[in-house]
């Protein structure tokens, strides 16, 4: 947060970032299928795997008709439009894998495609916000929010990982609910001196943070690391910082130039970006241009979040004016909880893309006969990076640490010892 002077003005409320009290940044009850007319689309898209493994989807791209995107009125038609839209693209791009991709994006696909991301203030390729906050469905309406009672609306190649990948984020981003909902409180504790609800706030969100923690573990439950990498992994990427698409991707009847869309990253999501900006976290230029870019793929009223957090009077700084017991260890416990959360995250890409990672390279030196290995499906060119085009471990760790170094000095001291 920025260390501005605290002025008289209206308590901060979530209530103009379409963030949900009970759902956070997860859409609320997302519609299942549109209207009839786009038909032609929800078939499709309904039948991505399908299609892909019999390579038979771009040919039924290429014969869906031209539609207008004049009859989607509300927002979670837009929403699912962009989520079913985005699932077709993917596969379209990489029905073949690396080695045989497209330049251009045809007129009946890209021309809706853009027009529905430029009513929402999203880009036109897939997004953790159509993946995750807008891809799922209680089985059970009155049911649980589990793993059990779950199930996506529109998958993409890779089977039950891809159920589990999409699922097991959407629960982590649920079991941040408390902390987001949090923020307020800290923001206009800090605002009016109120140390006790500052330091109470900051034990809510470290207590959501852990949660998320343990929503991630289940990551190893339900996502098979061969699955994710040799399979799935592809179909998250993007035509930006793409060594297999270097120039981008066409969009026909949109513009002649080509466009560059950043994959998908877990950068995408909201919920780190508030914390770091509450919490004073400042990274360093290469990390933060790059998650800056991402916040481009969120939610335009979720963006702005981030800033107007941004704008607050800094919440560090406050704990460290007050010079209250209480309150330094419930800011350096919440730095804490968001710092074993980025070791964890770093600890789940290592077994989903590190590991595999090395092992395609081992069998393509040794050129062995891998075809029943699954990760030597994987296509090189993406090895050592993210799915958003970061070159992960480098990036995660520098994240991590830049992290560590908003614990207040005594605690940042006893950490070095």
């Amino acid at each position: 947060m920025a260390s501005t002077e605290t002025e008289h003005r209206a308590p901060f409320s979530l209530d103009s970032y379409y963030v949900s009290e009970k759902l956070g940044f997860v859409l609320q009850d997302p519609l299942e299928t549109l209207p009839p007319f786009y038909q032609p689309w929800m078939y499709i898209a309904l039948r991505v795997p399908e299609f892909v493994n019999s390579h038979e989807l771009r040919s039924h791209i290429n014969q869906m008709p031209l539609l207008s995107t004049q009859f989607l009125q509300s927002h979670r038609e837009l929403r699912l439009a962009h989520l079913v839209l985005s699932m077709i693209t993917m596969g379209y791009v990489w029905q073949e894998g690396e080695n045989n991709t497209v330049k251009m994006l045809p007129r009946n696909l890209a021309v809706p495609y853009w027009e529905v991301s430029q009513r929402l203030g999203l880009p036109p390729i897939l997004t953790h916000a159509d993946a995750v906050l807008a891809n799922w469905r209680k089985k059970d309406p009155e049911g649980p929010f589990n793993m059990e009672n779950l199930e996506l609306l529109v998958r993409l190649p890779g089977g039950d990982s891809v159920k589990g990948f999409f699922l097991v984020t959407l629960l982590v981003e649920l079991a941040a609910v408390p902390a987001i909902r949090s923020i307020p409180t800290v923001i206009n504790g800090v605002r009016s001196g109120d140390t006790v609800a500052v330091a109470k706030a900051l034990g809510n969100i470290s207590q959501s943070i852990q949660d998320m923690n343990d929503a991630l573990k289940l990551m190893h439950v339900y996502v098979d690391p061969s699955v994710f990498y040799g399979i799935m992994r592809i179909y998250l990427s993007g035509w930006k910082d793409n060594p297999c698409m270097p120039q981008g991707l066409v969009y026909e009847g949109v513009q002649t130039e080509p466009i560059e869309c950043s994959g998908g990253s877990a950068a995408q999501s909201s919920l780190l970006h508030c914390f770091d900006e509450l919490l004073g976290v400042q990274h360093e230029e290469n990390c933060c241009e790059f998650l800056t870019r991402m916040r481009n793929y969120m939610p335009p009223a979720h963006r702005k979040l981030i800033h107007d957090i941004s704008l607050q009077p800094s919440l560090r700084g406050f704990v460290q004016q007050q010079a209250n017991e209480d309150l330094n260890k419930a800011f350096d416990v919440c730095v804490s909880a968001l710092l074993a959360l980025r070791s964890y995250h770093i600890n789940v890409v290592s077994r989903f893309i590190t590991v595999p990672a090395a092992r395609a390279r081992q069998l393509r030196n040794n050129s062995q006969e891998s075809e029943g290995e699954m990760v030597s499906r994987a296509p090189t060119s993406l090895e050592e990076r993210g799915t958003g085009g970061s070159g992960i471990m480098t990036f995660l760790k520098t994240v991590r640490d830049k992290t560590k170094d908003v614990l207040l000095p005594d605690t940042a001291n006893d950490n070095c010892h």
